[in-house]
């Protein structure tokens, strides 16, 4: 299924690389894997005397799997800060197909996965559609500091929601459909340091791996491009599920 596209204004660095396995694993161009496809590989001590100064070969899959935060008190994850199986998904309020994979897929992820510990999701906003994309990921980071993130998530992504837009009193429309509490409260908070830095910390962390498009997934460090269905996630999990369990 495609993916929204990457707006001209912002480019990644990284060489692409294409990832494939079948439809668990749709096409997702990551920076971190690329440069590690595509670094040199290291000479052997015979052949370079005594190798000082080189640099230590990394393993990209389990720097990716690293970027899990694990951090009991997130406001935006769900399930078990030690769950065998972690997804995380850099999404846009603005985006179509996350807001399909927010209506459709995520609900059954939560109540077959979550809800019995094997799964935990952590959100990362990645807006990519411009000003109220941004607006929208401060205001969802708002409502998690009151305990409502998961509830403006669904208000926000609900059908016909996006065609609404997200100017300052249709989020605070929002906030009040969440029953987010202290409204006054939200409104400093979304437009706060700490909510600017929140962002830009899921947006360098995104660009920095190579995400170009939303939603983008990595599942125990794996990608996933696109909102796929059920069963690809099902499947993924499964197998993530099993590897987890032999470590």
């Amino acid at each position: 299924m495609p993916s929204s596209k990457k707006p001209s204004t912002k480019k990644s660095s990284a060489k692409p690389l294409l990832i494939s396995a079948g439809v668990a694993l749709a096409a997702i161009t990551l920076g971190l894997v690329s440069w590690q496809a595509t670094a040199p590989a290291e000479t052997s001590s015979a052949g370079s005397g005594s190798g000082a100064g080189a640099a230590p070969r990394t393993d990209p899959a389990a720097e990716l799997k690293a970027l899990a935060r694990r951090e009991s008190g997130d406001k935006l994850a769900v399930g078990r800060a030690d769950a065998p199986v972690v997804l995380i998904e850099y999404s846009d309020f603005k985006c179509g197909y996350c807001g399909k994979f927010a209506r459709d897929t995520e609900p059954e992820l939560v109540k077959k996965y979550v809800e019995d510990g094997t799964l935990r999701i952590e959100w990362r906003n990645f807006p990519i559609f411009g000003a109220e994309s941004e607006a929208a990921a401060k205001a969802a980071w708002a409502a998690g500091q009151q305990d409502r993130f998961d509830a403006f998530h669904a208000a926000a992504y609900a059908g016909g929601s996006k065609e609404k837009g997200f100017a300052e009193p249709r989020l605070v429309e929002l906030a009040r459909e969440a029953g987010v509490p202290d409204l006054e409260r939200f409104k400093a908070d979304m437009a706060g340091e700490q909510a600017a830095a929140a962002l830009k910390k899921d947006q360098e962390e995104g660009y920095r791996i190579g995400v170009t498009s939303t939603p983008s997934f990595l599942l125990n460090g794996k990608p996933i491009a696109g909102a796929q269905p059920l069963d690809t996630f099902t499947a993924a999990i499964a197998r993530a599920k099993a590897e987890a369990a032999k470590q």
